[in-house]
């Protein structure tokens, strides 16, 4: 049996513990109209009842995250859209989360090309999915995804830190 020493390092939690959790959401703009589909939590949801949202959801394993994007934003909303059409619009890395606590990062994308109309399919966990014109996006907007709507809206790409420090 090994001797534990100063220089080795301590053992890790075990993975799925000590994971951050990934997430992916989508931005859908009808430039031409400027407006963007938004969902709003039912009053079932886990977290942020009755809130407003970007479609937005957890990576299963093994997945990359333009196909979190693309896989979520369909079962959310029935929008098709192809990885390609997916730009990054903006990066949220969350200190801790209602299902990660040991923290989040949300890529958050933008498209302008789709197919299909916005429709409530999960109406156990959304009470309403609908094109939002982007000068009147509501107040009660979950805040990490609302400041990622607000910078992409405003030209800006970057990169929010929630709850570090």
């Amino acid at each position: 049996m090994a001797q534990q020493t100063d220089d080795q390092p301590r053992r890790l939690k075990p993975a799925l513990e000590s994971m951050t959790l990934l997430v992916g959401a989508v931005i859908v703009h009808d430039k031409a109209t400027n407006r963007v589909v938004l969902l709003q939590r039912s009053q079932n949801a886990k977290f942020a009842k009755g809130m407003w949202d970007l479609p937005v959801g957890k990576s299963e394993p093994g997945e990359p995250i333009t196909e979190t994007a693309v896989r979520e934003l369909y079962e959310e909303t029935g929008l098709t859209v192809k990885p390609e059409s997916l730009k990054v619009a903006h990066i949220i890395h969350g200190a801790w989360g209602v299902e990660a606590p040991n923290g989040f990062l949300t890529v958050v994308f933008a498209t302008h090309e789709w197919t299909g109309e916005p429709e409530n399919r999960e109406p156990r966990k959304h009470a309403q999915v609908r094109w939002v014109d982007a000068d009147a996006i509501p107040k009660e907007f979950v805040d990490t995804t609302a400041s990622a709507l607000h910078h992409y809206l405003a030209d800006g790409s970057e990169v929010s830190l929630d709850g570090w420090g």
